[in-house]
């Protein structure tokens, strides 16, 4: 049967004509339940009965349920040759080599190369492991040649953590017990081998002042031209003299790594498995108004608007740039800081664009310091590319539809936390004009006693007719009725900007220019000044930050909280809430401080900390988060920041809403709920337009209750955070727990600690290699882009029996057997009851 209607648009008139020919084809095939089939939508996955036209209507919603090519559940047999295990499935289960190969190297053989002469390094290789694919493993192997068992052993190692020793001592023994194995004898030649599938990198030099690079025009200099400093590390005898006898070897005193993205980003489309899915944001979005993908905000589409021809293309590639610095070294007590930069497709569908194994990694900045503002000498290569990848494009082959085309790519925005915003943007986040957005008209005080600024007056984000504007008794004393501060667009930026002169390096004098510290090199990008959204705050960061400051005050944790005597004296100089101001006692001798409204005793603060202690948690959703608490001492450290994002979004409610006046616990729920809000998945414009309000008045009511030493920058910024979510879309595609976790992986690299840098730009090559490699092995082979996590929601067929009240996804945590009985006691029962009770759609008429 000709099932290719099954790949068209699920509104397309094919699509919706083939879905009545399976109707009639499950009807008259199959084995109906009377008017009911199995519904094999992607919800469904074949374990519900359903009416027709429920399936039709859940076909055409959801579409089919991946994988489901033969109807084998609504009467369509196996083919004799799938039965008797013919030919056609003896190729689908052998690793598809050669189509590897024919991808990595299409140039190379296109350019049909002599054989022996003008060989390119990269024809040298594709012969090389075209050779390696052509030998068998043994002889007479059938299923694997050399190349494709050395990947699938490689693989193994890099799955299950082998060490580099264990693996060289396997390929030993293996050689030993079969000699007449055909494998590489060593760990070394093993990973050169996956090393050619991968794609190449450069090195750099660069100022060790962070000047300037040795590229280009400067690719020959041996000193730097702005400060003089040497290009080389200068090997000096024990005398201090300079050796001269010895061989002479020159080591640069900084490195840039330079990963290309142009031919990284032309092997996506040359690469069947990846390139259909880099058109899903155009061609299977859906497009209902609400968000789920950053092609659903407001940025993506006035970037459409501002560039039709640019996204007429659907293939055209939409970048996020991300940047952070971290110790590879896992050793607190070490300075180290390297910045990688990783850049983020937003292309694929959700399920795919934020994962590890799709983003990239153009640059990796060398440590040991931060390279601060001159973040933009190192960004010059990538810069150049995203010149080319705009102006003129590249000639890209697509795999899809066997045609080469103009591919073009743009960047859309940054990720960072908030001095890294600092360093990307060029706006300074510290002093009293830290808000970017509010930027010149900024509401900030200095705290003289606190010795720091704090960011108050939210009451300007107000409607002008709302009775916290004309209320100055509980605020500062004063009414306020100034208009709420307006952003500044990229067009005012680059005016403001123009004739502003950039100076690098650690040794130079920087020229200061209000909070401008120097114009971002992204606006050499001929789009940049037209995004709408050009940085992201940092969500993750920002949630932390508050976290700490609540319970720091709260539980009065030294060092934590900002309810410290110097808040009390600066009360005291503002002339507010003169019922905390400090007062002399025994003739001025010793000084007492009144217990504030969110002072708790000791018997609630014990509360508090029991609520977070006790609390139980879906498995995976955060850490163990009861060791961090510490009955005894009534606190709580030692935890992550994911779980400071669990417990905010849903545990500190709970505990305040236990100790707490309702005076004090209304606003903090009302700020847990808004970040809880703010992080859906699928969010409703108008639900934005609801926490907009709330998050104007919240602030306001916090200004109320918490000293002035309270209002950082951090409680400031999620005054802007709804609209950046309007502009760019969910948060979860623009906050710093992706890159996070992939600095993570990078740390897992470093071999050689006195080149860490080195390790891990040789650990992201062979890992590159074998990300495309996974996408050519047989389907049943574990690699990372298919292994079943913890928690996954895929589950096994024998799992589908039974009730069909719910859709069967997961699959059971732990050693439990197929048949075992689990027995719940009275009060889980109970629970599990009411669960389904509120959460079955089938049951829900009958509540009402």
């Amino acid at each position: 049967m000709d099932k290719e209607w099954m790949r068209f648009p699920r509104e397309s008139p094919e699509y919706m004509k083939g879905v009545f020919f399976f109707l009639n084809y499950a009807y008259n095939k199959g084995k109906p339940e009377g008017l009911e089939i199995l519904c094999p939508c992607a919800q469904c996955h074949n374990a519900s009965w359903k009416t027709g036209a429920i399936v039709f209507d859940h076909l055409i919603g959801n579409g089919f349920e991946k994988g489901y090519n033969v109807w084998d559940r609504h009467g369509e047999g196996l083919s004799p040759m799938d039965i008797d295990g013919d030919t056609d499935s003896e190729e689908d289960e052998l690793d598809n080599i050669d189509e590897l190969l024919n991808d990595r190297f299409r140039d190379v053989i296109q350019e049909e190369c002599g054989v022996n002469n003008g060989l390119s390094d990269d024809a040298k290789k594709f012969y090389n492991l075209i050779e390696e694919a052509s030998q068998e493993l043994y002889p007479e192997c059938k299923n694997f040649s050399t190349l494709s068992f050395t990947i699938r052993l490689y693989l193994l190692k890099c799955l299950h953590g082998w060490s580099n020793a264990s693996f060289t001592s396997l390929l030993e023994l293996l050689k030993e017990a079969m000699p007449l194995l055909n494998v590489p004898d060593s760990y070394n030649k093993t990973r050169g081998m996956i090393r050619d599938l991968g794609l190449d990198y450069s090195k750099i030099d660069a100022c060790p002042n962070d000047c300037m690079l040795y590229w280009k025009d400067h690719n020959n200099d041996i000193s730097c031209h702005v400060c003089g400093a040497s290009r080389w590390i200068e090997s000096t005898t024990e005398s201090g003299q300079t050796e001269e006898n010895k061989k002479e070897h020159k080591v640069s005193a900084k490195i840039l790594r330079h990963f290309p993205l142009i031919p990284r980003l032309q092997r996506l489309f040359m690469c069947s498995e990846t390139t259909t899915s880099l058109r899903w944001h155009h061609d299977d979005r859906s497009k209902d108004g609400k968000l789920r993908h950053p092609a659903d905000g407001q940025a993506w589409k006035d970037f459409n608007g501002h560039h039709p021809e640019f996204a007429r293309d659907s293939r055209n590639i939409r970048l996020g740039l991300a940047s952070d610095g971290f110790n590879p070294f896992r050793a607190m007590n070490l300075k180290y800081s390297a910045w990688p930069v990783i850049l983020i497709p937003y292309n694929f569908p959700p399920w795919l664009c934020m994962k590890a194994e799709y983003s990239m990694l153009p640059l990796l900045i060398p440590g040991r310091d931060s390279p601060g503002n001159n973040i933009d000498v190192y960004l010059q290569p990538l810069i150049e590319e995203l010149k080319v990848l705009w102006n003129l494009g590249v000639e890209t082959y697509d795999a899809s539809t066997d045609q080469t085309f103009q591919m073009r790519a743009a960047l859309l925005w940054t990720i960072s936390d908030f001095p890294g915003y600092a360093m990307l943007s060029g706006w300074s986040t510290k002093g009293y004009m830290a808000c970017p957005y509010c930027n010149y008209n900024t509401n900030s005080i200095y705290l003289s006693h606190s010795r720091k600024v704090c960011y108050m007056d939210h009451r300007v984000f107000l409607p002008m007719n709302h009775k916290y504007r004309s209320n100055s008794r509980d605020f500062n004393g004063e009414k306020e009725f100034r208009p709420p501060p307006d952003s500044l667009e990229g067009v005012e930026i680059s005016e403001i900007l123009e004739t502003y002169n950039n100076v690098f390096g650690k040794k130079q004098k920087k020229i200061s220019n209000g909070p401008w510290k120097k114009k971002s090199i992204f606006f050499e990008l001929p789009y940049w000044k037209h995004n709408t959204l050009r940085h992201n705050l940092d969500v993750m960061h920002i949630e932390k930050n508050i976290f700490d400051s609540i319970i720091g005050t709260l539980l009065d944790i030294p060092r934590m909280t900002k309810d410290h005597g110097k808040a009390r004296l600066d009360l005291q100089d503002m002339g507010i809430r003169k019922k905390l101001h400090p007062k002399e006692i025994n003739q001025g001798k010793d000084i007492v401080f009144a217990k504030a409204c969110f002072s708790m005793t000791t018997n609630e603060k014990s509360i508090f900390c029991g609520v977070l202690k006790n609390a139980k948690l879906p498995d995976g959703c955060a850490s163990n988060i009861s060791r961090c608490v510490q009955l005894g001492e009534r606190k709580i450290c030692g935890y992550k920041t994911h779980d400071a994002h669990i417990m905010l979004h849903y545990l500190l409610q709970v505990a305040i809403r236990s100790t707490m006046s309702n005076q004090v616990a209304h606003p903090l729920i009302r700020l847990c709920s808004f970040f809880r809000c703010l992080c859906k998945k699928v969010i409703d414009l108008k639900d934005l337009d609801i926490l907009e309000s709330e998050i104007a008045e919240t602030p306001c009511q916090l200004e109320t209750i918490f000293p002035p030493s309270f209002f950082d920058i951090m409680v400031h910024l999620p005054i802007h955070l709804v609209n950046e979510v309007r502009m760019g879309g969910p948060i979860q595609y623009r906050w710093m727990y992706s890159p996070e976790r992939y600095l993570g992986k990078l740390k897992g690299y470093v071999r050689n600690k006195s080149h860490p840098e080195g390790s891990m730009a040789e650990g992201y090559i062979v890992e590159e290699g074998l990300i495309l490699c996974a996408r050519y092995l047989n389907s049943g082979v574990e690699t990372r882009l298919n292994r079943m996590r913890r928690n996954s929601e895929k589950c096994h067929p024998y799992e589908v029996e039974g009730s069909y009240f719910f859709p069967y996804i997961g699959h059971p945590i732990g050693g439990k057997k197929k048949g075992e009985a689990i027995y719940l006691d009275r009060n889980s029962k109970n629970q599990a009851h009411c669960y389904i009770l509120f959460n079955c759609d089938a049951v829900q008429k009958f509540m009402r």
